[in-house]
């Protein structure tokens, strides 16, 4: 057993580029699992540099200069965003006020419906079975309302950090954008010269993320703003918090979608019934998800590696239960940097097979 794993090690990490690869990953690992909290408006700037980044070096293609063309992208970039918060935001948070007032009648409607359950099919559902489900559902309803009052309150203690994000993040992207350069060959001096198979690694990466970045926003706005625009053509309730809600859903593959179709569904069951107008409802939003799987995602992740959608189901769960939010928007490209790594350790691993052969 030993000799077999001495076999392993020596075919893996005789390459001195490798071993310097694996400690750069444990050390990153390590120090987003101790400060990853702290660093997170770090991390946030560099996700949104890396957003602004491709016009600016267009802007630089166009002969102005790295300055002014990233002063001019940040000045875009801030009134795109307050304008869609100014538009958006209040019409959003008022939904979601009345959705949060109507849901305890919602409840009591779907209730009613089931409850009739057992004089309509006596062989299957007994009354006590409804009753114990009944029972559980208002236990689990009332948990679910003190956990979003104590949400509510506790997010009134964090206005203070949303204001730090509010004032840092907008600089730490800026000079992020302006000055790249000087911070690449910061990094360049920091890393080992053992680093062929790091910098292997981290072109891949650099390319990959920066594409998913920019293609998962685009997707998000025009999911959202096709789904938002659907239900408001269509007269549904609460229209603009369910595009939104929508849009946001592709950020977790597969699952955001299955998701989201329950409060739409449950909305639409709501206003009206077991109807034409549902029926047509929810064939406008297969189809929305059918465009955005079979032809958006294609054409926005055209370069992106692909993937085997377990890995991505996989990747979701580990690395969303591990930081959250960031964890599932990262979770693709996250995904993609192991797959970089073990291919860059089995192309290693061929070389000096065939080096010893």
């Amino acid at each position: 057993m030993l000799s077999v794993f001495r076999r392993w090690y020596q075919r893996k990490f005789s390459d001195p580029d490798a071993v310097m690869l694996l400690l750069l990953i444990l050390i990153s690992t390590v120090v987003l699992l101790i400060w990853g909290k702290m660093m997170m408006p770090v991390i946030v700037a560099a996700i949104i540099a890396y957003l602004l980044d491709w016009p600016v070096v267009q802007l630089e293609k166009a002969g102005i200069g790295r300055s002014i063309g990233t002063a001019t992208v940040m000045v875009l970039f801030s009134a795109v965003s307050i304008i869609a918060l100014v538009i958006l935001l209040p019409i959003v948070s008022k939904q979601s006020v009345n959705l949060m007032q109507e849901t305890p009648q919602i409840v009591a409607s779907a209730q009613n419906w089931v409850l009739t359950l057992p004089e309509k099919y006596p062989r299957y559902v007994q009354v006590y079975q409804i009753e114990n489900i009944m029972a559980g559902l208002n236990e689990k309803i009332g948990a679910l309302g003190e956990s979003l009052i104590s949400l509510s309150f506790s997010s009134l203690v964090n206005v203070a950090a949303l204001l730090i994000y509010l004032i840092l993040v907008p600089l730490m992207v800026f000079f992020m954008l302006k000055d790249k350069n000087f911070f690449l060959q910061t990094v360049s001096k920091l890393l080992p010269n053992e680093r062929r198979l790091i910098t292997q690694v981290g072109n891949e990466m650099n390319t990959q993320i920066a594409n998913y970045i920019r293609g998962k926003v685009i997707e998000i706005v025009i999911v959202g703003g096709v789904s938002c625009l659907t239900f408001v053509l269509m007269d549904l309730r609460y229209a603009m918090l369910l595009g939104v809600l929508v849009g946001l859903s592709v950020l977790i593959p597969y699952i955001g979608a299955a998701v989201v179709t329950i409060p739409v569904a449950v909305v639409a069951l709501f206003q009206w019934g077991i109807s034409a107008e549902f029926w047509y409802l929810m064939i406008a939003y297969s189809i929305i998800q059918a465009l955005d799987g079979n032809l958006l995602v294609p054409l926005l992740f055209s370069e992106a590696v692909s993937l085997h959608p377990l890995y991505i189901i996989i990747a979701v769960l580990f690395f969303g239960g591990l930081w959250g939010f960031w964890g599932v928007f990262f979770a693709i490209p996250l995904a993609t940097l192991v797959k970089a790594v073990i291919t860059a350790w089995s192309s290693e691993s061929s070389q000096v097979k065939e080096g010893t052969a």
